[in-house]
């Protein structure tokens, strides 16, 4: 799977700004990594982030929202939103802190 270099571009313009924040290609993607943990990726023309289990069934409800499944069995916490449900760099921000905000709950690594 490639994944939508301009999207990235996008997203490294928001994270790279954090503290403890490393890039690396994964699953075919990119993933960004704080403190240890995969906070947010793309893959294709997708967005994946890790929200927990609660936020992510929570927003599973919202339009543009699938599961994040790339293997036929979806990772319970995490969730992929289409490229639709972050075209406005304010939608992008949004979706990137409430993975920050669940990754900040995490020991760091």
């Amino acid at each position: 799977m490639a994944y939508n270099e301009e999207i990235d571009n996008r997203v490294q313009k928001i994270v790279s700004r954090w503290k403890g924040m490393v890039t690396k290609k994964m699953f075919g993607g990119v993933c960004h990594q704080q403190n240890g943990h995969i906070l947010s990726g793309v893959i294709q023309d997708k967005l994946i982030l890790r929200l927990g289990v609660d936020e992510a069934e929570k927003v599973l409800k919202e339009k543009d929202v699938v599961p994040f499944d790339i293997t036929g069995r979806p990772m319970k916490g995490w969730v992929m939103v289409e490229k639709n449900g972050f075209e406005t760099e304010e939608a992008l921000k949004g979706w990137l802190g409430r993975a920050k905000t669940f990754v900040k709950t995490l020991s760091p690594k």
